[in-house]
C-alpha cells in the first residue's frame, strides 16, 4: 500500500523496492487487494506483456489511515530510541 501510494508500479518493481518479499507473498497480497477492490492490476497487449498495479479510489480513500500509522510508527520509533 505504501509504493501504491506514490505511484503506479509494475510486478518487478515493487518485488525490487520491497527487500526480502518472496513473489508467493506479493502475488498473494496484490490478489487479495485486487479481489477487494483497494488495487486495480492493468494488462497492457503488448508483447512482452506488461502488467501495472494502481490503487483504485477506495484503496486512494486510506491514505489518511496509512499516514496516520506512519506518523505514530515514526513517533514510536523516536520514543523507543530515546530510552
Amino acid at each position: 500500500m505504501r509504493n501504491l501510494q506514490m505511484r503506479t508500479w509494475r510486478f518487478n518493481e515493487l518485488k525490487k523496492d520491497l527487500e526480502g518479499i518472496s513473489q508467493k507473498v506479493l502475488t498473494d497480497s496484490l490478489r487479495s487487494m485486487e479481489k477487494d477492490g483497494i488495487v486495480v492490476r492493468t494488462v497492457y497487449a503488448e508483447v512482452p506483456p506488461r502488467v501495472e498495479y494502481s490503487l483504485s479510489e477506495l484503496g486512494k480513500s486510506m491514505h489518511p489511515i496509512i499516514d496516520a500509522m506512519a506518523d505514530w510508527g515514526r513517533a514510536y520509533q523516536q520514543m523507543v530510541n530515546k530510552q
